[in-house]
């Protein structure tokens, strides 16, 4: 299997194209900072994503900023500390101050010449225009957890983004999902029986930050440690033939 025998690139956003762990670090240190707990980055990351995940199967059809929210409540109230409507706010509306990685804009850029593109993300649409702006991208498709219903990893979210390519007449053969987390992306890819490709983002640090972490083993068909890398494979794939 190569790169090269695909005609759609699915990505997901946040952890894959957008920096979300520093997003959501800088958006969560004033609460942290009033902690006694003394937590690093990564301790601060792994209880966003304990948390995340179980409000959104609590809450499937709230925005992604009513998610931040409740999120930002439960982790005050694992940490004993008073909710301060300020910060509560700024941590539910901090998507749009969420910062691309520095390889997703000229990825996006390239893979484009080749592949159609679209999004498959935990997020809603309004929240999704703000990292559309700084990616700097026309996606073919946008799918959203608002459009469906669920958030990742529901089985519905991919079955609803493989029918949608399906109507810009492409089969799930020739779709490629592009994501970071194995938790949110891999394993439900993988039950789909669709290809994948893990940016391993963190493939330097321990952990899985702010995912959370998987029951299941994912499988994947490529991996590499940054679209970079990524666009620099099917570089050589591309002069090789």
């Amino acid at each position: 299997m190569r790169l090269t025998d695909f005609e759609v690139m699915v990505f997901d956003c946040y952890g894959t194209l957008i920096d979300w762990e520093s997003g959501i670090f800088n958006a969560l240190k004033p609460l942290a900072d009033r902690s006694e707990k003394k937590l690093t980055r990564d301790q601060i990351l792994e209880v966003f994503g304990r948390h995340e995940s179980p409000q959104q199967k609590e809450t499937p059809k709230a925005l992604y900023a009513e998610i931040l929210r409740k999120v930002y409540d439960r982790i005050a109230k694992e940490w004993r500390l008073e909710v301060d409507p300020q910060e509560r706010e700024h941590f539910g509306v901090s998507v749009k101050n969420w910062p691309p990685f520095s390889d997703s804009i000229e990825a996006l850029r390239y893979f484009g010449r080749y592949y159609k593109l679209a999004i498959l993300s935990n997020i809603d649409r309004g929240e999704f225009e703000f990292s559309r702006a700084k990616l700097g991208a026309d996606f073919d498709c946008v799918i959203t957890a608002q459009d469906v219903g669920s958030y990742k990893p529901a089985p519905k979210n991919f079955t609803y983004m493989i029918n949608a390519i399906g109507k810009l007449g492409f089969e799930k053969s020739s779709i490629l999902h592009v994501a970071e987390s194995l938790y949110h992306d891999h394993v439900p890819a993988n039950a789909a029986g669709l290809a994948s490709a893990w940016i391993h983002r963190r493939h330097n640090q321990e952990g899985f930050g702010a995912i959370h972490v998987p029951a299941t083993e994912a499988t994947y068909d490529f991996r590499f440690i940054s679209l970079a890398a990524m666009v620099e494979c099917h570089q050589q794939l591309m002069s090789s033939t």
